[in-house]
């Protein structure tokens, strides 16, 4: 096994070495203004050759027609790569094309290329529909997902492509089954948005993405919606072997209004149509370099709207990557938010992570960010240096979960406590809570949620820990404890929009007047 993990680090390694910048290409449109000094602000940024920033002259609407997608995208695209020796072609016996080597694998589009082809309902020369159906009677995509085929040289609009790095754990260089493209954008409702996404991100992986996951569940168990909470819990689990604190929520609801979110670098949830919950509090902002995802069959339908489905308004409120869809995928043909997180988690690219989390080419998804943009690469890197003292808790526990990873569960839990309470390290005191109450533990639960309660210094962070300490109270059947907590936190608290939650505690538990 230690043989495996060196193994795999030195190829991690060996990938971070590699010049990206030189596989990357970055696609703006003439047609609109402040789009090229974007697509130059993020070459400059990455080290990308000036041949590298290709122009293109687009509508400059979000929707297109197939037909403007080809004569305005995919052809002249086309055309520049042979021209620029980015790939080279050979005639088939059949008078197709095959890509025969590859010199590009990542594709930035910029704010201002089109977002997503309509479908049409005219016949299109070579395409195939194959008697309809819910996938293959469709032709609708977005341009991201449709350009990553762009090598394929097919005619089929109709219907999905099996992608064939799905699942995979290599760097795309090595991937010489298909001519992939590996296409994120660069994009957001303005454009000092998309600045900040890029600086975010660079600086992200400088200094490591440092801060807890927010994951949120629904319990769905029907009409085959449990897959989508299956892939929550299994961040959870993904984020403990790596020690990064995770507060995850199982109700059907998603996080409340005023719930406290604070250090929130990774955000998993899903399935409300427009942003909610917490992101909608005044001054709410991720962790520069954040990675958020909420599942929505139109999470993307425009990326113009701070407030309109999920992309959009994520980015705006300082997530620098998301994924998303423009038109409805169906749950299984969305990116698999577990690979996503955990390929992001060995250190691989967004651009890499979001195409394995991909089954399909040729379809719905979008991915928002820096394609080059890995932040957890320190993490898998043997020399990472030193963390900046507001970021050496976290490390300290990430430390702990990979050295203690063989560790029994209730072993792992018992010396995490002890090793966070020495060191009084609150967030990691908190996790420790969170994982006891999972499991049942609630004694113990509600100690270390005591203990972090202590060690914490935001308001906000003892306003979460006490809700989750009377939530622990409640299940384990004392919900007096837990009214007699609130209202004692209530009485000494300043202010916060999250007291409210605390207002509720107390207003559900205590017994109503007999009229």
């Amino acid at each position: 096994m230690l043989v495996f993990v060196f193994v795999f680090l030195l190829s991690i390694e060996a990938h971070a070495a590699e010049n990206l910048p030189a596989q990357t290409i970055v696609v703006f449109n003439t047609a609109v203004p402040d789009s090229e000094a974007l697509a130059k602000f993020y070459a400059e940024k990455r080290d990308i050759a000036g041949d590298h920033v290709v122009g293109l002259d687009c509508p400059p609407e979000e929707e297109i027609s197939r037909e403007q997608y080809d004569t305005t995208v995919a052809e002249p695209l086309r055309k520049i790569f042979e021209e620029r020796q980015w790939w080279r072609v050979h005639e088939t016996p059949d008078g197709g094309k095959r890509v025969q080597t590859l010199g590009i694998h990542f594709v930035a589009l910029i704010r201002g290329m089109p977002l997503k082809i309509r479908p049409i309902a005219t016949p299109y020369l070579g395409d195939n529909p194959a008697g309809g159906g819910p996938v293959q009677g469709r032709n609708e995509a977005s341009v991201d997902s449709e350009l990553s085929a762009l090598g394929f040289f097919t005619r089929q609009i109709s219907g999905a492509i099996t992608n064939p790095y799905f699942q995979g754990f290599r760097p795309i260089k090595e991937l010489t089954a298909a001519p992939l493209l590996l296409v994120t954008r660069l994009d957001a409702p303005e454009s000092a948005t998309v600045r900040q996404m890029i600086t975010d991100a660079i600086e992200a992986e400088k200094n490591g993405l440092w801060g807890r996951a927010f994951v949120d569940g629904t319990y769905e168990t029907s009409g085959g919606r449990e897959i989508g909470d299956a892939w929550m819990r299994a961040i959870v689990d993904q984020c403990h072997k790596d020690g990064v604190p995770v507060v995850f929520d199982d109700l059907p609801t998603i996080f409340p209004d005023a719930f406290p979110m604070s250090d929130c670098a990774l955000y998993y949830g899903w399935y409300t149509g427009n942003i909610a919950g917490p992101f909608n509090q005044p001054g709410f902002k991720f962790v520069p370099g954040a990675i958020a995802a909420h599942i929505h069959s139109y999470s993307a339908a425009t990326l113009r709207d701070e407030n309109s489905g999920w992309a959009g308004p994520l980015v705006s409120r300082g997530a620098a990557a998301t994924v998303g869809n423009v038109y409805e995928p169906y749950l299984e043909l969305t990116a698999h938010l577990d690979i996503l997180n955990d390929r992001l988690l060995h250190g691989f690219t967004f651009a890499e992570s979001v195409f394995m989390s991909s089954r399909v080419l040729s379809w719905m998804g979008v991915a928002l960010g820096d394609p080059l943009y890995r932040p957890y690469l320190n993490w898998t890197q043997i020399d990472s240096k030193t963390p900046t003292k507001s970021a050496a808790g976290w490390r300290a526990y990430h430390d702990f979960a990979i050295k203690n990873s063989k560790l029994e569960s209730s072993d792992y839990r018992t010396q995490a406590r002890v090793a966070a309470a020495r060191a009084r390290n609150a967030a990691m005191l908190e996790d420790v809570g969170l994982m006891e109450m999972r499991d049942g533990k609630f004694s113990t639960a509600i100690a270390a949620l005591e203990q972090a309660r202590g060690a914490y210094s935001k308001r906000d962070d003892i306003i979460r820990c006490v809700l989750e300490e009377c939530d622990a109270f409640i299940k384990s059947g004392k919900p007096n404890r837990a009214v007699d907590l609130a209202r004692r936190v209530l009485r000494i608290v300043p202010e916060s929009p999250a007291l409210k939650l605390l207002h509720k505690v107390e207003s559900e538990l205590v017994p109503k007047p007999t009229p």
